[in-house]
């Protein structure tokens, strides 16, 4: 038997282990394993592929990225905006499954998330066999308690806050450190509580530029002469708009900037020397964290299992500390948010932490 493997949207630290997984697993069961290179364009006739085996992917746990390469853009885009779906042409997911079939491959593992997952359920709708694996830093996906990516961007956060720390106080600055998450704040939630920072701004809550800085004053009040702002990307001022980067054509918007408007505002607030740092894809590079390299090759493993149980049109899900499946059609028909309400917020708010609510 023979199976196929690729990555849809960006990349993602822990990629790698689920190749580790689904190689090592699938190679036990006497399959063969077709990795598809840059996502679904590496579907398109001849295809491009390279064949996996147990001795090309014993060492690649550690490694970012990933060997198979991946894609965001391109024919298979499966979203257009924010919860916009777009369908993928039959023409063109004909070409893909002539591909397969002439390969000779039984079934697919589509690991990405809610874009390339939403592209998954329509190959799984037009009779092509298919699991899916989620992958997000975003940490959005409502039908699993994490994903692999998370950990690891949110120590990036972690280890830039502990970095500003030090000049903010030598300063006596205000920094902002502008974060990735889309629609939702996970990363900057998890990473601003766990660096310190005095505020931290997601778009779950939309704040008030004046509550911020009153919060920072508050601050100054008690003897502490700089702070840290933790602003998500998607995070937005009461009765304001999203700040987009990129329109994207008709696809998916790139969000970014929030930061340095928000640094330019708090300046003028307070009257403190105001800084901005964008980490932008740092977040995405580096070494898987442990948690990920482990979460990330259980996903594998499952995956394979589930094509061995012939259990096609799931998506691999983490619950309760348990490695089991779910309906992608579930997997994607909403995003995961943070709960402005929540057990979480609430305790980041009882230890002074502002949300500029």
């Amino acid at each position: 038997m023979r199976i196929g493997l690729l990555n849809g949207g960006g990349d993602c630290p822990g990629l790698n282990a689920v190749t580790h997984g689904v190689v090592g697993t699938a190679t036990r069961l006497g399959w063969e394993v077709l990795g598809f290179r840059d996502g679904y364009e590496g579907l398109l006739a001849p295809g491009d592929y390279k064949i996996l085996k147990v001795e090309k992917t014993e060492g690649i746990l550690k490694l970012g990225g990933t060997i198979l390469g991946t894609s965001n853009r391109g024919h298979f885009a499966g979203k257009v905006g924010e919860g916009g779906v777009r369908r993928i042409p039959k023409e063109l997911m004909e070409a893909a499954f002539q591909t397969l079939r002439r390969l000779d491959v039984s079934a697919l593992i589509c690991v990405g998330g809610d874009g390339s997952l939403t592209t998954a359920l329509q190959f799984h709708e037009e009779g092509f066999p298919v699991v899916g694996v989620p992958k997000t830093i975003d940490n959005d996906l409502d039908a699993t308690a994490t994903s692999f990516g998370f950990d690891s961007a949110v120590q990036v956060v972690t280890e830039a806050l502990d970095r500003l720390h030090t000049t903010a106080e030598s300063h006596r600055r205000v920094m902002v450190l502008e974060v990735m998450g889309r629609h939702a704040g996970w990363i900057a939630l998890y990473g601003g509580i766990a660096g310190g920072a005095s505020s931290i701004l997601i778009p779950e809550i939309p704040f008030a530029y004046e509550k911020v800085a009153e919060a920072i004053l508050e601050r100054e009040r008690l003897g502490f002469h700089s702070a840290l702002v933790v602003v998500a990307e998607g995070a937005a001022p009461a009765g304001g708009s999203l700040v987009v980067e990129d329109a994207g054509g008709g696809g998916e918007v790139r969000l970014g900037g929030v930061g340095d408007l928000v640094a330019k505002r708090l300046a003028e607030l307070t009257g403190k020397e105001t800084r901005c740092t964008r980490l932008g894809h740092l977040q995405r590079g580096g070494s898987p964290t442990c948690l990920d390299r482990v979460l990330g090759m259980r996903f594998g493993v499952e995956a394979v299992k589930l094509i061995e149980e012939k259990r096609f049109g799931r998506m691999v899900s983490y619950q309760q500390y348990h490695v089991g499946s779910v309906l992608i059609e579930d997997a994607v028909r909403k995003l995961k948010l943070v709960d402005p309400e929540g057990e979480i917020v609430e305790a980041a708010k009882s230890v002074g932490i502002c949300f500029g609510d």
